[in-house]
Protein backbone atom coordinates (compact mmCIF):
# COMPACT_ATOMS: atom_id res chain seq x y z
CA UNK A 1 0.00 0.00 0.00
CA UNK A 2 1.23 3.37 -1.01
CA UNK A 3 0.41 6.36 1.72
CA UNK A 4 -0.07 10.08 0.70
CA UNK A 5 0.41 12.34 2.90
CA UNK A 6 -0.80 16.53 3.11
CA UNK A 7 1.39 18.67 5.29
CA UNK A 8 -0.46 22.15 5.46
CA UNK A 9 1.22 25.27 6.52
CA UNK A 10 1.61 28.67 5.67
CA UNK A 11 5.30 28.29 5.11
CA UNK A 12 5.96 32.18 5.77
CA UNK A 13 9.14 31.39 5.32
CA UNK A 14 9.91 27.60 4.91
CA UNK A 15 12.55 26.82 7.69
CA UNK A 16 14.31 24.08 9.29
CA UNK A 17 11.81 22.90 11.41
CA UNK A 18 9.44 22.17 8.45
CA UNK A 19 12.19 20.44 6.67
CA UNK A 20 12.59 18.37 9.76
CA UNK A 21 9.29 17.25 9.81
CA UNK A 22 9.41 16.92 5.89
CA UNK A 23 12.20 14.49 6.22
CA UNK A 24 10.68 12.58 9.30
CA UNK A 25 7.68 12.21 7.22
CA UNK A 26 8.69 11.06 4.08
CA UNK A 27 10.20 7.94 6.36
CA UNK A 28 6.32 6.52 6.33
CA UNK A 29 4.66 7.87 2.88
CA UNK A 30 5.58 7.52 -0.36
CA UNK A 31 4.27 10.93 -1.52
CA UNK A 32 4.20 14.27 0.44
CA UNK A 33 1.87 16.74 -0.46
CA UNK A 34 2.54 20.38 0.89
CA UNK A 35 -0.11 22.58 0.88
CA UNK A 36 1.00 26.47 1.13
CA UNK A 37 -2.29 27.58 2.54
CA UNK A 38 -3.65 31.11 1.03
CA UNK A 39 -5.82 32.96 3.02
CA UNK A 40 -7.61 36.61 1.99
CA UNK A 41 -7.39 37.71 5.32
CA UNK A 42 -3.93 37.16 6.09
CA UNK A 43 -0.62 39.22 4.45
CA UNK A 44 2.50 37.18 4.10
CA UNK A 45 5.27 38.30 3.63
CA UNK A 46 6.28 36.10 0.58
CA UNK A 47 3.76 35.10 -2.18
CA UNK A 48 2.38 32.20 -2.32
CA UNK A 49 4.55 31.57 -6.06
CA UNK A 50 7.79 32.82 -4.07
CA UNK A 51 6.56 30.19 -1.08
CA UNK A 52 6.15 27.09 -3.31
CA UNK A 53 9.75 28.05 -5.35
CA UNK A 54 11.65 28.27 -1.93
CA UNK A 55 9.85 24.93 -0.71
CA UNK A 56 10.52 23.41 -4.02
CA UNK A 57 14.06 25.21 -3.82
CA UNK A 58 14.45 23.51 -0.29
CA UNK A 59 12.89 20.17 -0.40
CA UNK A 60 14.25 18.57 -3.78
CA UNK A 61 17.26 16.79 -2.16
CA UNK A 62 15.22 15.34 0.24
CA UNK A 63 13.20 14.33 -2.11
CA UNK A 64 16.35 12.74 -4.19
CA UNK A 65 18.01 11.64 -1.18
CA UNK A 66 14.51 9.15 0.22
CA UNK A 67 13.76 8.48 -2.95
CA UNK A 68 10.08 9.62 -2.60
CA UNK A 69 8.18 12.39 -3.94
CA UNK A 70 7.07 15.82 -2.92
CA UNK A 71 4.45 17.78 -4.16
CA UNK A 72 3.54 21.70 -3.44
CA UNK A 73 0.44 22.98 -4.49
CA UNK A 74 -1.85 25.78 -2.90
CA UNK A 75 -5.03 25.86 -0.66
CA UNK A 76 -7.32 28.60 0.10
CA UNK A 77 -10.55 26.33 1.66
CA UNK A 78 -9.88 23.52 4.71
CA UNK A 79 -7.29 21.57 5.61
CA UNK A 80 -9.68 18.46 5.27
CA UNK A 81 -10.74 19.51 1.97
CA UNK A 82 -7.62 20.39 0.70
CA UNK A 83 -6.00 17.16 1.71
CA UNK A 84 -9.03 14.57 -0.12
CA UNK A 85 -8.76 17.28 -2.95
CA UNK A 86 -5.00 15.93 -3.25
CA UNK A 87 -5.98 12.13 -2.96
CA UNK A 88 -4.30 12.53 0.71
CA UNK A 89 -4.47 9.33 3.38
CA UNK A 90 -3.40 11.35 6.13
CA UNK A 91 -2.65 15.02 7.49
CA UNK A 92 0.67 15.67 9.01
CA UNK A 93 1.25 18.53 11.49
CA UNK A 94 4.55 19.11 13.49
CA UNK A 95 4.25 20.12 16.92
CA UNK A 96 6.73 22.34 19.36
CA UNK A 97 5.49 22.65 22.43
CA UNK A 98 2.40 22.19 24.46
CA UNK A 99 1.04 25.05 23.09
CA UNK A 100 1.06 23.64 19.26
CA UNK A 101 -0.55 20.52 20.94
CA UNK A 102 -3.22 22.30 22.52
CA UNK A 103 -4.30 23.95 19.15
CA UNK A 104 -3.46 20.84 17.58
CA UNK A 105 -5.64 18.78 19.28
CA UNK A 106 -8.80 21.18 18.91
CA UNK A 107 -7.78 21.33 14.82
CA UNK A 108 -7.64 17.33 14.86
CA UNK A 109 -11.30 17.06 16.96
CA UNK A 110 -12.89 19.74 14.35
CA UNK A 111 -11.57 17.70 11.43
CA UNK A 112 -12.06 14.19 12.28
CA UNK A 113 -15.89 15.26 12.47
CA UNK A 114 -16.10 17.07 9.02
CA UNK A 115 -13.39 14.09 7.37
CA UNK A 116 -13.57 10.24 9.61
CA UNK A 117 -11.82 9.14 6.37
CA UNK A 118 -8.43 11.22 7.71
CA UNK A 119 -5.82 10.33 10.27
CA UNK A 120 -3.84 13.57 11.11
CA UNK A 121 -0.12 12.31 11.96
CA UNK A 122 1.84 14.11 14.47
CA UNK A 123 5.67 14.39 14.68
CA UNK A 124 6.97 16.36 17.65
CA UNK A 125 10.09 18.00 16.33
CA UNK A 126 13.63 17.80 16.71
CA UNK A 127 15.14 19.34 19.66
CA UNK A 128 17.78 21.33 17.29
CA UNK A 129 14.61 22.97 15.42
CA UNK A 130 11.95 23.23 18.31
CA UNK A 131 12.55 26.88 18.99
CA UNK A 132 12.60 27.79 15.23
CA UNK A 133 9.15 29.93 14.47
CA UNK A 134 8.33 31.66 10.97
CA UNK A 135 7.41 34.84 12.64
CA UNK A 136 10.32 35.26 14.67
CA UNK A 137 12.47 34.75 11.49
CA UNK A 138 10.30 37.34 10.05
CA UNK A 139 10.76 39.67 12.93
CA UNK A 140 14.53 38.95 13.19
CA UNK A 141 15.20 39.28 9.10
CA UNK A 142 12.82 42.34 9.61
CA UNK A 143 15.48 43.97 12.27
CA UNK A 144 18.20 43.24 9.10
CA UNK A 145 19.23 40.13 11.54
CA UNK A 146 20.90 37.07 11.09
CA UNK A 147 18.79 34.12 10.45
CA UNK A 148 20.99 31.71 8.77
CA UNK A 149 20.98 29.17 11.49
CA UNK A 150 17.03 28.92 10.65
CA UNK A 151 16.63 28.81 7.22
CA UNK A 152 18.36 27.88 4.33
CA UNK A 153 20.96 29.88 2.13
CA UNK A 154 18.22 30.65 -0.61
CA UNK A 155 15.30 31.51 2.34
CA UNK A 156 18.04 33.95 3.80
CA UNK A 157 18.61 35.53 0.94
CA UNK A 158 15.18 35.99 0.01
CA UNK A 159 14.38 37.26 3.22
CA UNK A 160 17.07 40.08 3.38
CA UNK A 161 16.01 41.26 -0.13
CA UNK A 162 12.54 41.41 1.05
CA UNK A 163 13.22 42.76 4.44
CA UNK A 164 15.57 45.57 2.88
Amino acid sequence: MTLRAFYPGSFDPVHNGHLDVIERALKFCDTLVIGVGVHPGKKPLFTADERIELIEADTGLIAEKMGKEITVVTFDNLSVEAARDNGADVIIRGLRDATDFNYEAQMDGMNSRMAPDLETIYLSASPEVRHIAANLIRQIAGMKGDVSQFVSQDVALALKQKCN
